[in-house]
C-alpha cells in the first residue's frame, strides 16, 4: 500500500450508518466520555439496548425499582448538586408518575431560587404504536408538558438529529424532556462522528423542499407522511416537509418561512387532537402570519379516544399514508 493510500485508509470517516436507537447511545457514550458528571438512572437500562453503556462505565449507571416518581425526584437531586444525570422511564405514559416532580421541582426550582439553582436533568422516554401495549403504555404526553414553563422538549425524526440533540440536551442548563418514537428506532442514516457536533435545542428542519403546501410532521408521523409525498410527487404535487425536531420551543419563524412560500399548511402527528402541537402550530400561525394563507389550516392526528389495544383497531388510529394525500389535495 502506497503512503497516500495508508493515510486515506486511516482517517476516521465524518458520518457513519446507524440506526436512531443506537444515535441514541452515541450520544450518551460520547457525553459520558466527555463530562464525568453525566450520570444514568431508570428502569430496565439493559434491555432496551443500554448494555454498552453499564459495560463502559457501571459505577455511573443506577438501575432503579419501578418507582418512577421517586428516582426522578433522586435525579432532580443529583442535578442541584452538581451531577449532570439522564433519566430514564421506559415508556412514556410512565413520565405521568414523575410529572409531580418534573412539573413541581425541575421546571420550577431556578425560577423560585431567582436563579440560585440549576436543574440540568434529561427525561428519556418512549412512545409506542402498533404493538398492542394498550391504553395505559400508548400515549403521547409531550403535549402535557408543553403547557409547562421552563421545560424543553425534543422529539426528532432522524438519527443525526436524535444523535445532535441529544447531547445538547445533556449539555444544556434547563431540564430537557425527550420523546423517542418506537417505530423510529429502527431506521438507519448518516450520523456524524464528530463528538462536537450538536444541533440546536429550538431549530426545526426542512426534510424536503416543495411548492405547493408545508407538511408539518411530529415524530413517527414523519414515516406515514413520507410515503405521502412521494406518492403525490408522482401526481405532480409538490409537498415540503417540516420536522419541528424541537416541540418546546417551537421554531414559528421555520414555518411561517415556509408557508410564505407555499400558502398552504397541514400538521401530522400522532398524539390526540385536543391541544396538540397542531393546535399551537396553528393558533401562532393564525395569530402572526395570517395573510400568507391562501387556505385554512389542516391537521391531522389521532382521534380523542384511548388507544386500542386491538391491533386491528390501531392500524388506523393514527394518520395514514391515504389520509395525509386526501387532506394535501383538499389544500389545493
Amino acid at each position: 500500500m502506497r503512503p497516500d493510500d495508508q493515510k486515506l485508509a486511516a482517517a476516521p470517516r465524518a458520518h457513519v450508518q446507524m440506526t436512531y436507537r443506537e444515535a441514541i447511545m452515541e450520544a450518551q457514550i460520547e457525553e459520558m466520555e466527555r463530562d464525568e458528571r453525566v450520570i444514568l438512572m431508570g428502569e430496565d437500562i439493559s434491555v432496551y439496548g443500554g448494555d454498552k453503556l453499564v459495560e463502559r462505565f457501571g459505577n455511573r449507571i443506577w438501575n432503579t425499582p419501578i418507582s418512577e416518581g421517586s428516582f426522578t425526584g433522586v435525579g432532580i437531586g443529583a442535578a442541584i448538586n452538581g451531577l449532570r444525570p439522564i433519566v430514564e422511564l421506559t415508556f412514556a405514559s410512565f413520565v405521568y408518575l414523575a410529572s409531580d416532580q418534573i412539573i413541581n421541582q425541575a421546571s420550577k426550582l431556578r425560577y423560585m431560587t431567582g436563579g440560585q439553582i440549576d436543574i440540568p436533568i434529561v427525561v428519556r422516554s418512549c412512545m409506542y404504536s402498533m404493538k398492542s401495549v394498550a391504553a395505559q403504555h400508548a400515549d403521547r404526553p409531550y403535549t402535557f408538558f408543553m403547557n409547562v414553563p421552563g421545560l424543553k422538549i425534543i422529539s426528532p425524526t432522524s438519527a443525526a438529529d436524535i444523535k445532535g440533540l441529544m447531547k445538547s440536551a445533556i449539555r444544556d442548563g434547563d431540564p430537557v424532556l425527550v420523546f423517542e418514537d418506537a417505530r423510529l428506532w429502527p431506521l438507519k442514516g448518516d450520523v456524524s462522528t464528530d463528538p462536537e457536533h450538536i444541533i440546536p435545542i429550538g431549530k426545526a428542519d426542512v426534510k424536503r423542499e416543495g411548492r405547493d403546501v408545508t407538511l408539518i410532521t411530529i415524530s413517527a408521523a414523519i414515516r406515514p407522511t413520507m410515503e405521502a409525498v412521494d406518492a403525490l410527487a408522482e401526481e405532480g404535487i409538490s409537498v415540503e416537509i417540516i420536522d419541528p425536531r424541537t416541540l418546546k420551543p417551537l421554531d414559528h419563524e421555520a414555518f411561517k418561512k415556509s408557508v410564505a412560500k407555499t400558502g398552504r399548511l397541514l400538521i401530522v402527528e400522532n398524539a390526540h387532537p385536543v391541544c396538540n402541537v397542531g393546535s399551537e402550530i396553528a393558533a401562532v400561525m393564525v395569530e402572526e402570519a395570517f395573510d400568507l394563507l391562501k387556505r385554512p389550516i389542516l391537521r391531522l392526528s389521532a382521534p380523542d379516544i384511548h388507544v386500542p389495544f386491538s391491533r386491528a383497531l390501531e392500524r388506523d388510529f393514527y394518520p395514514t399514508k391515504e389520509r395525509i394525500m386526501v387532506a394535501v389535495r383538499r389544500l389545493l
